[in-house]
């Protein structure tokens, strides 16, 4: 401590005449400041003498023995009593010091906790301080006694507590250690647990938090008065109707000779402001005055409107974004910049926002324009997430040579929102390059279009299926058209050209389906014959939208359907149609667990001379997508050789319950519990057989559809979403010494495309 530092404190200058009570003071002063142990004043002749013994530096602080709370915290709570690193010392707060990491121990439901301190003089006056920590168990809740409850029993009102006595998850959920701020909220969920079943003079009279001797458990007693159940005698709406009385009414959870409910009565409030927030009165004021008649155990409720201004958009602003252009978002917006302020508008916007495919999180704030009572600025919060994917390699092989492949999709290509796919594969079944164009805003309108070329070479249509050599070039040009706010339709064409070849030594379905479609061609080498076809198609493509989810990565509300129908255009050399249906919806049931339905059926058929749809637009199931615990694509038919073919029918389904994870992960991952329903089947002219050569039919059977259960975990990553499942199959077929079994996997892992 330097000289001018204990002058600063000191109330006293030269010059001035001092006697025994101005020491005094400038003594109880400096001693307050807490940077000395000792003072002496004397006096030498007209010098005032100040003698001080500082106090020791704190050189460290070290814990030891605490584990459920980090160091960190434990010194942010001791640097608040004056105990850190470089402060002087005190002995006198060690006390208080022991106290306070106590009461934090306390906090967290440890109440067998010991706290001991060490001090040890360094030299030079300095001290290191050591404070061991013994945290003992965790005191668990042995008992919940609720006292004076006669409507309900104690189970009933038990259910809406968070805290619980023991159980076998109490380890994960930690819903059995007591808590002062949880039971606090248990005791107003009580409360309104009885003011929402009509009882409104409910009181809980007394609470009692005891201790076991040993400090393990905790008992818990709650003593309450039910009071006397009261029914809804009248409900009315007054006040400055700027919306019409019969809306506002309308809105009213509540209706003569109901039992009084205080959620309802909320419920009401909030519906009929939200109404108002429509027309731009966002700061209407809705006020319910109960009217109770004791006599007759009675309410009359008159819910008083005060609509306030109409309220308007000065400007609409975005923040937190540095890699979008701003156009991206206002096309978007329907909260509209000059018009007044709609809850409606702003949470819809905030909605289409957040369901763009590159965005994590959206939220807004509404600002006051100083000077103006009637204007805002809304300022919308932007969190942006993976725009894309991409993934690649590089190999070489004797049979293969050079081996490449790459993917890569972009759904904020330069910060305009347009999409761009790319893909080139090299592998061992198959050879692909495509790229393909989104605008999703061709026009100011809405009207989307989709560009897209690809070349395909295939060997098999799976890593699983017999060897069947295609090759599609093909040109498609779509067109969307928004019809509502959650619908939209789309219309394209899409050209392709096509060989397929087969050999003798192939399949049966691959030589028939050759040797009979398109512009087909037989030749011989050997003891080898070779079929093959060669086919130009233009199919006509329509598709119809509904989408209404919160988001398009990870939803948690909301559905979708979708609606596709191909068909080839008369006179092309191969003649077919296909359409497919698949929904998915989210239910939040309680807290954030969410049921998910995913259900998809899809149907192809020949047309004219065409004996069956082309194979490469078989359907497959089993898998990820489709039927967990099966390996992909190995359900249905099954060709010649035993591997799968495919069907032109397909049927699946699949349950979810997603069960809440930490808020750190959750933005990104998820988890579920699953059951699975699905198969593919054959309606068509493919002939099958079974090992013997004996015909099999593939038609639709529900007894044939395959079930499976199990856990599964969904990673978001740059390259695509990476899924993790545990599945059993429920009713899987082994085979026998005529029929191919079922193909199971219980583990299995993808990475799918997540845009």
């Amino acid at each position: 401590i330097t000289a001018g530092t204990v002058f600063n404190y000191l109330p006293i200058n030269v010059g001035d005449c001092i006697d025994t009570k101005r020491v005094e003071e400038a003594m109880r002063t400096l001693y307050e400041n807490g940077f000395f142990r000792d003072i002496e004043f004397r006096r030498d002749g007209d010098v005032l003498l100040i003698i001080v013994l500082e106090r020791p530096t704190i050189e460290s602080l070290e814990f030891s023995g605490n584990k459920d709370i980090d160091t960190e915290d434990l010194e942010r709570n001791l640097k608040e009593v004056g105990l850190a690193q470089g402060k002087p010392f005190n002995p006198s707060i060690l006390e208080e010091v022991s106290m306070v990491l106590i009461d934090t121990y306390f906090d967290q439901g440890k109440y067998a906790v010991k706290v001991e301190t060490e001090v040890e003089d360094i030299g030079d006056n300095r001290v290191e301080i050591s404070i061991n920590i013994s945290e003992g168990e965790r005191a668990e809740i042995r008992q919940i006694n609720i006292v004076g409850n006669v409507a309900y029993s104690d189970k009933d009102l038990g259910d809406s507590f968070k805290l619980t006595t023991p159980h076998f998850l109490c380890f994960y959920k930690k819903d059995c250690v007591y808590s002062k701020e949880v039971f606090f909220g248990d005791l107003e969920a009580l409360r309104s647990f009885y003011m929402d079943r009509g009882y409104i003079n409910f009181e809980i009279e007394s609470t009692q938090v005891a201790i076991s001797p040993d400090k393990s458990g905790i008992f818990l007693t709650i003593n309450i008065s039910e009071g006397e159940l009261y029914t809804v005698s009248r409900v009315s709406v007054a006040g400055d109707m700027v919306v019409p009385e019969e809306q506002l009414t309308a809105l009213i959870a509540m209706k003569n000779g109901q039992i009084f409910s205080r959620r309802m009565m909320t419920t009401s409030v909030e519906l009929m402001q939200t109404r108002m927030g429509y027309d731009g009165y966002a700061r209407a004021e809705i006020d319910p005055v109960p009217e109770i008649d004791d006599e007759e155990n009675e309410v009359a409720i008159t819910f008083y409107v005060t609509p306030g201004n109409r309220v308007y958009v000065r400007r609409v602003s975005f923040s937190g974004s540095e890699n979008t252009d701003d156009y991206v978002f206002r096309r978007e917006m329907r909260q509209l910049e000059s018009s007044w302020l709609s809850n409606r508008g702003l949470n819809r916007s905030r909605q289409r926002i957040q369901r763009l495919p590159f965005i994590q999180d959206v939220d807004y704030e509404t600002f006051d324009v100083p000077g103006s009572a009637d204007l805002v600025d809304v300022d919308f919060t932007i969190e942006e997430g993976l725009p894309g994917q991409f993934g690649g390699g590089l190999g070489y092989s004797d049979s293969q040579k050079l081996i490449l492949n790459g993917n890569f999709v972009h759904t904020n290509f330069m910060g305009t929102g347009n999409r761009i796919s790319v893909e080139l594969n090299s592998g061992q079944f198959s050879k692909a390059y495509s790229v393909a164009h989104t605008d999703p805003y061709r026009t100011v309108d809405g009207i989307s279009r989709t560009v897209s070329v690809g070349y395909r070479d295939f060997t098999q249509f799976t890593s699983g299926a017999s060897d069947f050599s295609t090759t599609t070039l093909t040109l498609g040009l779509q067109y969307g058209f928004p019809l509502t706010e959650y619908q939209q339709v789309r219309f394209g064409i899409n050209w392709s050209d096509a060989e397929l070849s087969s050999n003798s030594f192939q399949t049966l379905q691959a030589i028939n389906w050759v040797r009979l479609n398109g512009n087909s061609s037989t030749t011989a080498a050997g003891n080898v014959i070779f079929f093959k076809t060669e086919f130009e198609t233009l199919e006509f493509i329509a598709s119809w939208i509904f989408d209404s989810r919160n988001r398009a990565l990870f939803a948690t509300r909301g559905s979708r359907h979708r609606f596709n129908a191909t068909i080839t255009s008369p006179g092309s050399e191969v003649e077919f149609y296909s359409i497919n249906y698949d929904f998915r919806k989210y239910w939040p049931i309680t807290g954030n667990w969410i049921v998910m339905v995913n259900s998809e059926i899809g149907f192809g058929e020949a047309l004219n001379d065409t004996t069956d749809i082309p194979p490469y637009r078989n359907m497959y199931a089993g898998g990820p997508d489709t039927v967990r615990g099966y390996k992909e694509n190995r359900l249905g038919p099954i060709d010649t050789l035993g591997n799968p073919y495919g069907g032109n029918l397909k049927v699946a389904g699949q349950l979810e319950l997603i069960v809440p994870l930490p808020e750190k992960i959750g933005q990104n991952t998820r988890a579920s519990f699953f059951y699975d329903i699905g198969n593919v089947f054959s309606t068509g002219d493919t002939r099958f057989i079974d090992k013997f050569g004996m015909p099999i039919s593939y038609d639709y059977d529900f007894d044939d559809l395959k079930h499976s259960a199990g856990i599964a975990v969904q990673w978001l990553s740059p390259m695509g979403v990476f899924r993790f499942s545990y599945a059993k199959p429920l009713n899987d077929y082994s085979g026998s010494a005529r029929f191919f079994g079922d193909e199971t996997e219980n583990f299995q892992f993808s990475i799918g495309s997540a845009f």
